[in-house]
C-alpha cells in the first residue's frame, strides 16, 4: 500500500519521501508467494522501488522509522545508515541520522500487527506467532522447528502452515477454535497429512526452556469450556494466530481518533485530524488487491490536495492473487485444565489475563489504571501485541463493550530511538553553536585569543610578540586611559521596541521610572524577577514617539527577550508593544577614551560631537565613515565613549575605517578582559559576576535606581520583605590589599575570624579582583555581611595555606564624580 501511494503520488510530479524501517521494501510481501500484475510479487515490488528512486523529486529511506507524528503534520524519523555495517561502516557517515519532516500531506501505510492467542503456557521458548514462523522460513530460509503445532483462529494461518510443511517442518496439526474454515485451505493442508482440528484449542505447552508438545481439547460453541478430556500432540514448535491489529500508533499520535470494527475485533482509524490519509492494513484492509487499491488512491489525492495533478489516478491499479480471509473469531482467553495456569497477555512485562482481572477486582477499571497496576503495555513493545487482548480481558471483567474500555494513549516514539540519534548532532564542536560577529576574521588575523561569552567568541586580548597576557591586558588599558581604545560590542543583546505602550512596559520591567526619557536620550535600568532579585541590566534609549531600542548583556539577551515576550502574551496582552530581536542585525564598534571625540571626527561624521550637542547618555543617528549608523554615548570603562551601531553587513568596514583614522592616535583594539579591569576601577557592576540570582540592588548600594515614585514594577513587593534588608545582608564594597602586589583571587572567601583550620564562618566572597594598571594596586569587588558598615576595616582572606589582609573601601577606584566620560 505504501509503495503504491509512493508511486501514485510521484508520478504527478509531487515531491515524496517514502520510508520504511525494514532493510528492504515489499512488507508482508517479503514472506510471500503472492502474486501483482501476473509477475511474483517482490518483482512488482523491485520495479516500483527502481522507478521511485530514478525520480529526482522522490527520496526512498529504507532502514528507517517515523517514530513521532506531531501537530501540523511534523513528524520525526531516524534512519539507520551504518547501524548494520559493523565495523565496515565508512568513518565519514553517521550511524544514524535524525529527520524533521514537515509534510503538506501523509499516507502512512503502517500494516498491522499479529496478536497472540491468550492460552496456557504460551511464554515457552518454541511459541511464536504464526507470522514469525512464516517470514522464518520464506524470507530468512531458518526452519523454526523440527515439527510444529499451528493454532488459530482465521485463515491466515493455514497459509503458515503449508509454508512450514513446503519447509520440511513437520506440522503435527492446524488446532482451529471456529467450527469452520475455508475449505480449500484445509484441504492443501490435510493432503500433507496433517490433522485439522475444528472447535479445538491448545490448553497447555509441556516443556519448561523448550517445546515438547500441546495439549489439545476441544470446545463447546461459547468457546470458554473444554467439552472433551485433553490429548497430547508432540511438537517443539508453538505457531499461533489470534488475528491482526491494525498499527494505528501513529495515526493516534497525530490526534486522529478510533473506533472498534466488530468484525475484525480490532481498533481501525475513524475521524483523522490532520492532513493525512490510511491506506491497506493500517486501515483494516488485509486483501492484497484492497491494499494496493488503497494506496494508489491515497497517493493520487494526497498529491491532488498538495497542489500536483488532478485525481485521477496515472496508471491502472495492478490485479492480485486472493488473499486468505484474516477475520477472526475472537477468543480473548483460552481455557486451560489447570485453575492457575499463567495465560501471558504482555510477554515483555509478564503481564497475564489473571492480572488483568485482578485489576479490575481491585477498582483499577480506567484502561489507563490498569495499565499501570499490571504494567501491561508498558514494555519494550509498548504494547503491540498484546493491548488488545488486555483491553478485551479488562472489558469482560467489567462486563462493557471493549470500545466502552477504550485504548491506551500512544505516544512517541513508536520504536525505541537512540539518545545519540537525536543529540548526537550536538557533539564536540557542534555542542553548542559558536556565534561570530561581523568583524571576527579581523580580530583572528589580528592574533586575538578567543574568549566564549554567551555562545560568542569574542576576543581576550591581542598579545602582541614577546607579550604574555598581562602585558598585553596593562598596554590595552593604558591606552583607554590615556588616548583611544577601540571594542567590537556587537555581541550585546539588542531588542527593538514599538509601540504605543512601550513606556508601560519599561515601567514594569525596569526600577526605575522612564515616563520623562526624552527621544534622543538613554536609560540604564536594572530589572528584577519576581522574587526582587536582579537578573540583567542595560542601557534602553529613546529613537522615536513610539520607538525604543533595548541593550542587555551579550549572554542574557535571549533570557530577556523570552521574559519580555512571556509577559506581553500571557499576563500583558493588552499592551501594544512589539518587539523584535535585533542582536545580530546590528554590528556595534565602541571607541573610548579622551582621544575617541578626534578618532570619530577624523573617520568622518555629519554628527555634531560636542559635549553640549551630544551629551552623555543620548543618541544621534548621521553617518560615519560615509555608512548610515546611530551612535550612542555611554560608557562601560569610565571614559568619553561612542558606541557606533551599522547595519551588520557594514561592521568590518566601519572597524577599518576607524583603525586608519585613529592610526596616530595609537588606536589600540581591546580585549574582554582589559574592558572588565576598567570597569571595574571605576566600580561598574557585572552582572553575572557582582550579582548570583540573590542580590537586589540594594545590596548594591544602587538604590537610586529604585524608585520611590513608581506605583509598582516587577519585584517591588519582594524588595519590601525585611529579609532583603537585614544586617546579614552582603552589600557591595571594594577591597584593597596591604600588599598592592597581590590579587586575589576571583570567588575568594572572606572570614571574620581566621582559625588554625578550616571550617570558618564566612562573611562573603569576592566577585571581581584584578591588578590595576592604572592605579599601580590590586583592587577587588567583594559582597561582605554588613558591607557598608566595615568601611575602613581590615579583612582576613585565606588562600591556598596563606591569609591575604585587605581593607574595606568604596568600590569606586577611579573618577568616582564621572567627570571623564561626561567629557
Amino acid at each position: 500500500a505504501g509503495l503504491a501511494a509512493a508511486l501514485a503520488a510521484a508520478r504527478t510530479g509531487a515531491r515524496v519521501l517514502l520510508a520504511d524501517q525494514d532493510s528492504e521494501m515489499g512488507g508482508a510481501l517479503l514472506a510471500d508467494d503472492a502474486e501483482i500484475g501476473g509477475q511474483p510479487a517482490m518483482d512488482w515490488v523491485s520495479a516500483v522501488r527502481a522507478e521511485l528512486e530514478s525520480m529526482d523529486e522522490v527520496i526512498v529511506l529504507p532502514r528507517t522509522t517515523v517514530f513521532g507524528y506531531h501537530d501540523h503534520n511534523f513528524l520525526t524519523l531516524v534512519e539507520r545508515v551504518t547501524d548494520h555495517m559493523g565495523t565496515a561502516a565508512p568513518a565519514h557517515l553517521p550511524r544514524e541520522r535524525y529527520w524533521k519532516v514537515r509534510a503538506q500531506q501523509v499516507v502512512l501505510a503502517t500494516g498491522a500487527i499479529e496478536r497472540p492467542l491468550v492460552f496456557a503456557d504460551n511464554d515457552r521458548p518454541g511459541v511464536m506467532l504464526a507470522h514469525a514462523a512464516r517470514a522464518y522460513v520464506k524470507r530468512y530460509a531458518v526452519r523454526p522447528g523440527e515439527t510444529a503445532v499451528v493454532f488459530t483462529n482465521n485463515d491466515s494461518a493455514y497459509v503458515t502452515a503449508l509454508d512450514l510443511l513446503a519447509a520440511g517442518v513437520e506440522v503435527s496439526a492446524v488446532v482451529d477454535i471456529r467450527p469452520h474454515a475455508a475449505p480449500d485451505l484445509t484441504a492443501r493442508v490435510a493432503a500433507h497429512g496433517t490433522e485439522v482440528l475444528m472447535e479445538h484449542a491448545v490448553v497447555a505447552v509441556h516443556g519448561r526452556k523448550r517445546v515438547h508438545g500441546v495439549e489439545v481439547a476441544g470446545l463447546d460453541a461459547s468457546g470458554t469450556r473444554m467439552v472433551d478430556g485433553p490429548r497430547f500432540i508432540a511438537c517443539n514448535t508453538v505457531a499461533n494466530a489470534g488475528g491482526w491489529s491494525p498499527a494505528v500508533h501513529l495515526y493516534s499520535q497525530s490526534g486522529g481518533k478510533l473506533r472498534f470494527d466488530d468484525t475484525l475485533a480490532a481498533f481501525v482509524p475513524d475521524q483523522a485530524r490532520q492532513a493525512l490519509r490510511v491506506a491497506g492494513a493500517a486501515g483494516g484492509s488485509f486483501v492484497l488487491a484492497d491494499c494496493l487499491a488503497q494506496g494508489f488512491a491515497a497517493g493520487t489525492a494526497a498529491a491532488k490536495d498538495a497542489g500536483f495533478g488532478d485525481g485521477t489516478l496515472p496508471a491502472d491499479v495492478p490485479a492480485a492473487s486472493p488473499s486468505p480471509d484474516t477475520t477472526p473469531m475472537p477468543l480473548w482467553r483460552v481455557p486451560s485444565k489447570r485453575r492457575h495456569a499463567k495465560r501471558f497477555v504482555d510477554f515483555h512485562n509478564d503481564v497475564t489475563a489473571a492480572d488483568i482481572a485482578l485489576a479490575a477486582r481491585e477498582g483499577y477499571r480506567s484502561v489507563e489504571h490498569t495499565k499501570r497496576y499490571t504494567t501491561a503495555g508498558m514494555g519494550t513493545d509498548q504494547g503491540k501485541t498484546g493491548n488488545v487482548n488486555a483491553l478485551a480481558i479488562l472489558a469482560e471483567a467489567r462486563g462493557a463493550p471493549i470500545p466502552q474500555v477504550g485504548t491506551t494513549t500512544f505516544r512517541p516514539p513508536y520504536t525505541p530511538v537512540s539518545f545519540g540519534a537525536i543529540a548526537g548532532q550536538n557533539a564536540k564542536a557542534l555542542f553548542q553553536p559558536v556565534r561570530k560577529t561581523p568583524i571576527y576574521g579581523w580580530h583572528e588575523a589580528a592574533g586575538a585569543v578567543f574568549e566564549p561569552v554567551g555562545q560568542w567568541l569574542r576576543p581576550y586580548y591581542y598579545p602582541k610578540p614577546g607579550e604574555d597576557m598581562r602585558a598585553a591586558v596593562t598596554r590595552e588599558c593604558k591606552a583607554v586611559r590615556e588616548g583611544v581604545g577601540i571594542l567590537d560590542s556587537s555581541t550585546l543583546g539588542k531588542i527593538d521596541l514599538k509601540g504605543p505602550d512601550c513606556v508601560t512596559l519599561l515601567n514594569w520591567v525596569y526600577t526605575n521610572a522612564w515616563d520623562k526619557l526624552e527621544i534622543g536620550r538613554a536609560r540604564y535600568g536594572v530589572m528584577l524577577g519576581e522574587d526582587g532579585m536582579i537578573f540583567d541590566d542595560g542601557v534602553t534609549a529613546r529613537l522615536g514617539e513610539r520607538h525604543y531600542l533595548m541593550t542587555t548583556t551579550s549572554g542574557g539577551a535571549a533570557g530577556v527577550y523570552n521574559w519580555i515576550e512571556d509577559l506581553l502574551r500571557c499576563d500583558w496582552p493588552h499592551l501594544q508593544v512589539y518587539l523584535t530581536s535585533v542582536t545580530t542585525h546590528w554590528a556595534s564598534v565602541t571607541l573610548a577614551g579622551p582621544k575617541a571625540r578626534a578618532v570619530l571626527d577624523k573617520a568622518g561624521t555629519d554628527i555634531e560631537l560636542s559635549a553640549n550637542a551630544f551629551p552623555h547618555m543620548a543618541v544621534r543617528e548621521g553617518t560615519v565613515a560615509g555608512v548610515p549608523a546611530r551612535v550612542l554615548r555611554v560608557s562601560f570603562t569610565g571614559e568619553l565613549s561612542y558606541e557606533i551601531n551599522v547595519l551588520a553587513g557594514f561592521g568590518l568596514g566601519l572597524w577599518e575605517a576607524l583603525m586608519a583614522a585613529g592610526a596616530d592616535e595609537g588606536i589600540t583594539p581591546l580585549g574582554l578582559e582589559s574592558v572588565d579591569i576598567l570597569r571595574a576601577e571605576k566600580g561598574f557592576i557585572h552582572v553575572g559576576q557582582e550579582t548570583d540570582g540573590s542580590i537586589t540592588p540594594y545590596d548594591l548600594s544602587m538604590d537610586w535606581i529604585v524608585s520611590k515614585k513608581k506605583a509598582d514594577f516587577l519585584g517591588k513587593r519582594s524588595l519590601q520583605r525585611s529579609y532583603v534588608a537585614g544586617p546579614e545582608r552582603r552589600e557591595l564594597v571594594g577591597l584593597l590589599t596591604e600588599d598592592p602586589a597581590t590579587v586575589i583571587p576571583h570567588g575568594a572567601y572572606i572570614v571574620d575570624e581566621v582559625l588554625p583550620e578550616p571550617p570558618m564562618p564566612l562573611i562573603g566572597n569576592v566577585t571581581t579582583s584584578y591588578f590595576s594598571p592604572t592605579l599601580g594596586h590590586s583592587i577587588a569587588m567583594a559582597l561582605l555581611k554588613n558591607g557598608k558598615a566595615r568601611l575602613g576595616e581590615t579583612v582576613s582572606l585565606p588562600v591556598e595555606g596563606q591569609i591575604i589582609k585587605a581593607m574595606v573601601v568604596k568600590p569606586h577606584f577611579y573618577d568616582p564624580g564621572g567627570e571623564r566620560l561626561r567629557d
